[in-house]
């Protein structure tokens, strides 16, 4: 159920939208009212997201990190994995969202005989998780052909740069395809792992399953059916300028492939597919680790009367000195 039900809603959504661009009456909804209604929820949700976790108080100083900490002037620190300053920080964030650092090293825990306890690695669920990343970004980076006008240069170099294997016409660009299988693996990872599909719910295979058909929508419209992408650019800039129309050649799967894009929109800021927010404010990685440097307080701590060594030596002075205990003052 945690499977099929998210499936058939993203049918569902592709059915109604390929329905709703036949027809006159909804092709204004679908490409004009429906991505406007999904950028709006996305900034409003994404920001209101991000603004509570920058206002979360974090009373405590709890980087984690996996190397020296550092103290002695003799020890050797590891400035990337237990950074003591922001220019450590900075590389290991940096570090963290463009490669995956963290999801590079040891992620599973097993028992074997002994008992032992070891920590495998998994690289291939490194690399998946790398390639959906950066194909999905060179993929937005080359749709903005359709929303500037002229189109920028570093566009143009990154889609020659995409598309030089040169295969076919249109031209076979490797961001498609990576994304495509990427998505896959991961698809049949959740599914066939059987502790990752444990703890699966259907709010995870839905933002997979609405990735998939996105990506599988735009590869149609690119290399097995005819759209018309004037019209398909005159509708985006349209958007983009707030003076939208809807060509009439516009196919009925490119409304399939909006209505989808736009419910991923919408659906982005509530689900975990967040965390590319996140991660900036993590404070578990934005904080550098120099505790035997400097003392950090808690801001929430209030003052307390404490009752010290000295006035409970004063004040039991001769109980302790009759019970023949030391006494630092005689």
């Amino acid at each position: 159920m945690a499977v099929l039900f998210p499936l058939i809603v993203v049918l569902l959504l592709a059915g109604l939208a390929y329905m709703g661009g036949q027809a006159a009456d909804t092709r204004v909804f679908l490409g004009v009212v429906l991505p406007y209604a999904a950028i709006s929820t996305f900034l409003v949700g994404l920001s209101y997201r991000v603004i509570r976790w920058a206002n979360s108080p974090v009373p405590f100083h709890t980087p984690t990190v996996c190397g020296q900490q550092k103290s002695l002037p003799w020890l050797k620190s590891s400035w990337i994995e237990s950074p003591h300053n922001r220019g450590g920080v900075l590389v290991r964030m940096a570090m963290e969202i463009l490669l995956f650092r963290s999801l590079f090293r040891n992620n599973q825990a097993r028992l074997r005989e002994g008992p032992r306890l070891t920590y495998p690695e998994n690289k291939f669920l490194w690399l998946g998780a790398l390639a959906f990343h950066w194909s999905l970004l060179v993929i937005l980076l080359r749709h903005l052909r359709f929303f500037l006008v002229p189109i920028p240069r570093f566009v143009m170099r990154l889609e020659s740069l995409d598309g030089f294997f040169q295969i076919g016409a249109p031209g076979l660009l490797v961001s498609d395809i990576v994304i495509l299988i990427a998505l896959l693996f991961l698809f049949q990872r959740r599914f066939t792992n059987p502790r990752v599909r444990t703890i699966s719910l259907y709010t995870d295979y839905f933002a997979l399953f609405l990735l998939l058909s996105v990506a599988v929508t735009g590869i149609m419209m690119r290399y097995f059916t005819r759209v018309d992408l004037e019209s398909a650019k005159q509708l985006a800039i349209g958007l983009v300028t707030f003076s939208p129309i809807v060509p009439s050649a516009v196919a009925p799967l490119f409304f399939v492939h909006l209505t989808l894009v736009s419910a991923l929109l919408m659906y982005f800021p509530f689900s975990k597919l967040v965390h590319m927010g996140g991660i900036f404010l993590s404070p578990t990685r934005n904080l550098a680790n120099d505790s035997r440097m400097r003392r950090h307080v808690n801001p929430w701590n209030y003052p307390v009367k404490v009752h010290t060594y000295q006035e409970w030596e004063e004040e039991f002075h001769d109980k302790i000195k009759a019970a023949g205990l030391p006494l630092e003052r005689e």
